[in-house]
């Protein structure tokens, strides 16, 4: 990858959705610069997204191109204060130019959406890549990395950390690994968890939903409250062409087919349903219901802003 850096999403008050009684906050951290989509997804050419309307102009441009985030979603549910992966991070070494050694407020951004580090009761990783993992740790005055969240726990699926610990991996993920996840098992905070096939609560209106193929443990989040649904998707989806052409896959995905087979299984979970959808990159608006097109075998988003609060 040959990205020039990013510039840092919008400082403005995080947009959130009502599910229920709970609250799903958008915690933005960086746009992806435009070269992200060539690489991420290589078949999405501007020829193809150009043909499926909906996506302009919100997720892609005049031009073609694939707009895309990297954000976390905070969420207020029982009680409980819950962080759904926790991006890139500050400060680290990384060989894509546009993650690398970031200096981004987020964290005040996070602040400012009521859940200052040490509130947070939870942190679910979908996944174990380097833009999920990052703000697990930050560090210190001694030049340590420390887990960001103190009182937190740490959930990962035990089929994607097994995975990650057996692999035979390159240096820059060693290096992620070392810098966002070692001091988190270190601390006693990272928590694994067995995900069947039909998923695995892990807290009062919170479940993982196995949703394997970008990696072989990735996970989807289904939230519910007062009869009210919504299910972030982490990298099961990484942009909304994905729904128009569900066998289109991810130049990370470590197997494609389950990939595209994960994918197909959720947009037909979703479909036609009130359970609102949010992209883990998805660009603003982000959230939307999930609609099936007239041939059965597509989709498209339905899109559902959130609500943005008025600062002062």
């Amino acid at each position: 990858m040959s990205f020039l850096p990013s510039a840092p999403a919008s400082c403005d008050t995080a947009p959130r959705w009502r599910i229920g009684d709970a609250v799903v906050h958008r915690i933005d951290e960086l746009t992806l610069p435009p070269e992200t989509g060539p690489w991420l997804l290589p078949t999405a050419t501007a020829g193809l997204v150009t043909q499926v309307p909906w996506l302009t102009p919100d997720f892609v441009d005049s031009r073609g191109t694939l707009r895309l985030a990297v954000h976390s979603f905070a969420v207020e549910i029982g009680g409980l204060r819950v962080l759904v992966d926790t991006g890139i991070g500050n400060g680290k070494s990384r060989s894509n130019p546009a993650w690398d050694n970031l200096d981004t407020p987020y964290l005040d951004r996070l602040a400012a959406a009521g859940f200052p580090p040490e509130s947070v009761d939870l942190v679910i990783l979908t996944h174990l890549h380097t833009d999920h993992v990052g703000w697990n740790t930050r560090l210190t005055g001694e030049g340590s990395w420390k887990p960001t969240f103190p009182h937190a726990r740490y959930l990962v699926c035990r089929t994607e950390a097994d995975y990650w610990s057996s692999a035979d991996i390159d240096e820059t993920r060693r290096q992620m690994l070392a810098d966002s996840v070692d001091p988190v098992r270190e601390s006693g905070q990272l928590h694994l968890i067995d995900v069947p096939e039909e998923g695995s609560d892990v807290a009062p209106g919170l479940r993982l939903l196995p949703t394997p193929g970008h990696t072989p443990g990735q996970v989807a989040v289904h939230l519910e409250s007062v009869g009210q649904g919504a299910v972030i998707t982490g990298d099961c989806i990484h942009h909304p062409v994905q729904m128009a052409h569900p066998d289109l896959c991810s130049s990370a995905d470590v197997d494609p087919e389950q990939a595209a087979g994960s994918r197909r299984r959720l947009l037909a979970r979703l479909a036609g349903s009130d359970t609102l959808l949010l992209g883990s990159h998805f660009a603003p608006p982000t959230a939307g219901y999930v609609r099936a097109e007239d041939d059965g075998d597509s989709y498209h988003l339905s899109p559902v802003p959130g609500e943005v609060p008025h600062s002062g």
